[in-house]
């Protein structure tokens, strides 16, 4: 009863995972919309560039 109990509430916390992003512009499938574009993003800061480190943009 026990183990069923925690491998229940194990799977409810998987559940919830999910691969987000802080920043739209992070995601690469952003990349070609206009706010993730110079000059659009460089007053906000979000700019693909700005936000991911150089070796994960290769």
């Amino acid at each position: 009863m026990k183990y069923m109990f925690t491998t229940i509430v194990l799977l409810l916390c998987l559940t919830g995972c999910d691969d987000r992003f802080r920043y739209t512009c992070q995601d690469p499938n952003n990349w070609d919309k206009a706010e993730c574009k110079k000059p659009i993003c460089t007053s906000t800061g979000t700019c693909p560039e700005m936000l991911t480190k150089p070796e994960d943009t290769k």
